[in-house]
Formats: structure tokens, C-alpha cells, sequence
């Protein structure tokens, strides 16, 4: 069986037992995508080991090309869910977005040191691991509040606009810990990430906003086959890697900007539902199925187990206490500020970065770098559970907003 075959056999189990495990947990009464990343699981090592079958000749490559995939899935699933906002609504809960992202970061990162000292692990090694569980990925929380039809919320949006300072705040706390333990000036290091994050936005937002609703409109009345379509996933795309290469940022910043940009323009509505097809229909199954098929359990230690647990608990009491603290400074009610932390449990590709650099540069051990992966995956899965919960009162779920609220997810 030629590569291409024993990929296209790898996709089309994913994309069938993704579908399928998504309507079982809709029939429980979950989101979808908590069904999807439970099938990740079981299809990955921990269980069945898919892409190490015996007839498979090449698993590195099918993993490969399945990681790829899946990264494509949460740029769509990003750029969707900037589709879905519009600027102006970005900017209402900015204040807020930027001081629940801080203490957010700021209470994970100590709990994370707290639980780093516990297992007696160096300074460097705890400050490291709460660095590594500070960052929040926001694709499974912005796919369950879409289904949930509450993204364009007061919740909502703010949760976005904190995922954005989140990163940042990371980032940047990131690269002034690589800059001191490696005894470089920590203070330059930050200065020159700071100027680049600044470029980035200089010429992505005036573009976005100036020059991509002619463009669009231009595009949209030449005789091209789904020229608009194309159009939107290149801006995409050339936005994600603009943010990586230039913003220092991740790659969905820049797809969730991109989503946020053709917010404004006249096309919006064949964007919505074209890109839905294709994400949903393809890519972000494949995304979140792949998260579990890095994932076995069998070969965790007893020590990385208990770090695993201390520390996923240290994640979740960490981000939803500071960033629940930071929305009541600034007025929401308190179960408004529990449903904002729970939003922002879940950590992704910055924590998975982060895991990856410490391991190649010694800063983590073994038992570091797998209760850190395996926060990602607990954390994952608590969220659309906590959200479903907390979203339960039907009066907490009416849009903040005048706009009709967004098409539900199919």
C-alpha cells in the first residue's frame, strides 16, 4: 500500500470516528468536541496505537502529515472564530481582556512554581513548568461556545481579547527567562519582542482594515471560481505566518486577526459559510483527534502521574481565580468572571512549544515534560465540560450584542 493510501485509510477513520463520537457526546448532553478529543485518545497509544498498525510502513510521516493537518484545522477554527466578531466588539471589553489575561497568567505561573517545589525541582525547573501552564489556547473553548451560541457574548468577546494578551504575556515572560538563564540582557531581549509585535500589528491592522474590504470586493466580482474563499484562507495563512515570523507570536494570532479583519467586509456571509464546510467537514476534526494521538498513558511513572495531577489541579485553581479576580475589578458579576477562568482553562500550542524547548534544552526532566503534556490534554477536556455547566441558566446565554446571534455549528 502506497504512502498516500495508508494516509487516506489514517483520514478516513479519523474523520468517521471524530463524527461519530461527536454525536454520541451531543446525545449525553456534551459539546461535540469533547466526544472528539476522548476518540483522540483511545485511538492513540494509550489504546488501539492507529498510526502504528503493522500494515502502516511509514508512522512518522502519517504523524506528520496528521500534525499538519490538525495545525490547519486550528487556524480555520481561529480564523472562524475572529469571523464571527467584529472589531468594535474586540475593543468594548479590552480593559477588561488585558487585566484578566494578567492575573490570569501571574496565578498560574505561582501555582505552577508552587507545584514545581513540591516534587523538588529546581527553581528554574518550577519558574519553567509555571510558565509552561500560564498560556491558555482558546480554539476549544471558542468551538464550545460556539456551539453553545455565546462567542459574540459579553463573556465571549472577552475571553478572545485575553487570549490575545494572554500569549503575549507569556510569550514575552518566556523569552526574558531564556534570555536571563542563558545570561543574555533579559531587558534588550524583551525590548526587541515588544518592537516586533508592534510591527506586526502596524502592518496587519491598517491593511485589514484599509486595503482587505476593496481587495475583497475587488475579487468578489471577477469570474473566479470561490475567489473570496481563496482569497480569505491565503490572508490567513500569510497572517499566521507574518505573526510567527515577525510578531513573535503564535500562528493563531494571526488567523484569529485575519477572521477579525474580513469581519468588516461585505462578504462575511459566503466566508461564514464556505470555511464552515471545509473546517468542520475536514480540518478540525483531524486537529482534535491528533491531540490525543501523541498521548499514552500507559508509559507515564507514578512521580510524572502525581506532578500531572498537582499540576493540572495548580492550572485550573491558577487561571480561573486571577482571571476571575480580573474581570470583577472591572464590574462582571461573579458567575460572568467564573465562566470567563473556565474559558481560558484550556492550554494548547504555546504550552506544547514551551514543553518542547524546555526538553531540548534541559530545563525540564522527563517526568516535567510529560505531566505538561498531559495537562494539555486533562485541561482540554475539562473545559467544554466547565462551560457546559456553567452555561446552563439560560439567562446567561443571551448575546451581548445587537447582532443576531451566530449560526450554530453543524
Amino acid at each position: 500500500m502506497s504512502s498516500f493510501l495508508q494516509l487516506a485509510l489514517i483520514l478516513a477513520v479519523i474523520l468517521f470516528v471524530a463524527k461519530l463520537a461527536g454525536y454520541l457526546s451531543t446525545r449525553l448532553g456534551q459539546p461535540a468536541v469533547l466526544g472528539e478529543l476522548i476518540a483522540g485518545l483511545l485511538l492513540g497509544p494509550t489504546l488501539l496505537n492507529l498510526i502504528h498498525l503493522p500494515f502502516l510502513s511509514d508512522p512518522s510521516l502519517l504523524q506528520s502529515s496528521i500534525d499538519d493537518l490538525g495545525q490547519m484545522g486550528v487556524l480555520l477554527l481561529m480564523f472562524l472564530a475572529g469571523l464571527e466578531l467584529h472589531p468594535r466588539e474586540m475593543l468594548h471589553g479590552s480593559r477588561t481582556s488585558a487585566s484578566a489575561a494578567v492575573l490570569g497568567v501571574a496565578f498560574s505561573v505561582g501555582a505552577g512554581f508552587l507545584a514545581g517545589k513540591l516534587f523538588s525541582l529546581s527553581t528554574l525547573q518550577a519558574i519553567f513548568l509555571g510558565l509552561g501552564i500560564g498560556a491558555t489556547s482558546v480554539s476549544i473553548s471558542a468551538q464550545t461556545l460556539m456551539e453553545l451560541k455565546v462567542l459574540r457574548s459579553k463573556v465571549g468577546t472577552t475571553l478572545l481579547g485575553a487570549a490575545v494578551f494572554d500569549d503575549i504575556i507569556v510569550l514575552l515572560a518566556f523569552s526574558a527567562y531564556l534570555a536571563v538563564t542563558s545570561g543574555a540582557n533579559g531587558l534588550a531581549r524583551i525590548g526587541e519582542i515588544g518592537l516586533q509585535i508592534v510591527g506586526f500589528l502596524v502592518i496587519t491592522i491598517p491593511f485589514g482594515l484599509w486595503l482587505l474590504p476593496k481587495i475583497s470586493k475587488l475579487v468578489s466580482r471577477l469570474p473566479i471560481s470561490q475567489g473570496v474563499t481563496t482569497l480569505a484562507i491565503v490572508i490567513l495563512l500569510v497572517y499566521g505566518i507574518t505573526a510567527e515570523l515577525l510578531g513573535n507570536l503564535a500562528a493563531i494570532l494571526g488567523a484569529f486577526l485575519a477572521g477579525l479583519m474580513f469581519a468588516r467586509t461585505t462578504e462575511k456571509p459566503v466566508l461564514e459559510t464556505n470555511l464552515r464546510t471545509l473546517a468542520y467537514a475536514f480540518f478540525v476534526p483531524i486537529f482534535f483527534i491528533s491531540i490525543g494521538l501523541d498521548m499514552d498513558l500507559r508509559q507515564m511513572t507514578w512521580t510524572a502521574f502525581g506532578l500531572l495531577l498537582v499540576l493540572c489541579v495548580a492550572a485550573v485553581i491558577g487561571k480561573v481565580t486571577g482571571v476571575s479576580f480580573g474581570a470583577k475589578l472591572n464590574k462582571f458579576q461573579w458567575k460572568e468572571a467564573v465562566q470567563l477562568g473556565a474559558g481560558m482553562l484550556a492550554r494548547g500550542e504555546v504550552t506544547l512549544i514551551l514543553a518542547k524547548v524546555g526538553l531540548d534544552q534541559k530545563l525540564l526532566d522527563g517526568n516535567s515534560f510529560s505531566a505538561l503534556i498531559g495537562v494539555v490534554v486533562l485541561t482540554t477536556l475539562i473545559t467544554p465540560i466547565a462551560l457546559r455547566r456553567l452555561y446552563s441558566t439560560p439567562s446567561m446565554t443571551e448575546p451581548a450584542f445587537d447582532q443576531p446571534p451566530p449560526q450554530e455549528v453543524k
